[in-house]
């Protein structure tokens, strides 16, 4: 199953679909809430990280669309990641592409936070949950979350790739 990475398998539907539960239920149940704006941080980026280096770019793209996206609706643009590792054999290009798809989820939380949810609260109620301050005030608990992400997701991806030798690469990672 792992070495045929251009092959979406039965095996490769399960480790998705449970990844994006695990993904949900990060985003879900692992909350620490920032008072200002009502929202929170979480640790469900971590398995959209891992799906992506381990399965590919489809694969972070189903669990970061559908995994945290089922748990707040705001969903997270981080798949991108996959495209820049495709094929990455260094764990720098690894590390760069984590680094970008946390990068980009930071961003894409304050962008919401700060313009989209002011904006739509102007006509829609339920928007008004934030505002520019709230915005600033979730940079620094959301980088920490993205550093986290990235930490425990690259480290989850060594431990599969390594299959239990201890050198990563010895299991390709599945590439749709």
């Amino acid at each position: 199953m792992m070495n045929s990475p251009a092959k979406w398998t039965p095996a490769k539907t399960g480790l998705v679909t449970a990844l994006t539960a695990v993904a949900c239920l990060g985003t879900l149940f692992v909350r620490i809430p920032i008072p200002i704006t009502t929202g929170y941080f979480n640790v469900g980026d971590v398995f959209v990280i891992l799906a992506a280096l381990w399965l590919g770019p489809t694969a972070g793209l189903i669990v970061g669309a559908l995994g945290p996206a089922a748990a707040d609706a705001i969903g997270y643009p981080q798949f991108i990641l996959a495209l820049i590792a495709k094929g990455a054999r260094s764990n720098s290009r690894r590390l760069v592409a984590a680094t970008i798809g946390a990068a980009v989820m930071v961003a894409g939380y304050f962008v919401f936070e700060a313009f989209v949810y002011p904006v739509l609260a102007r006509r829609i109620p339920f928007f008004d949950v934030t505002t520019m301050e709230g915005a600033i005030s979730e940079l620094l608990p959301n980088t920490i979350q993205g550093v986290i992400a990235v930490v425990v997701g690259l480290g989850l991806f060594r431990a599969i790739a390594s299959g239990g030798t201890g050198s990563p690469g010895s299991v390709a990672p599945i590439r749709s």
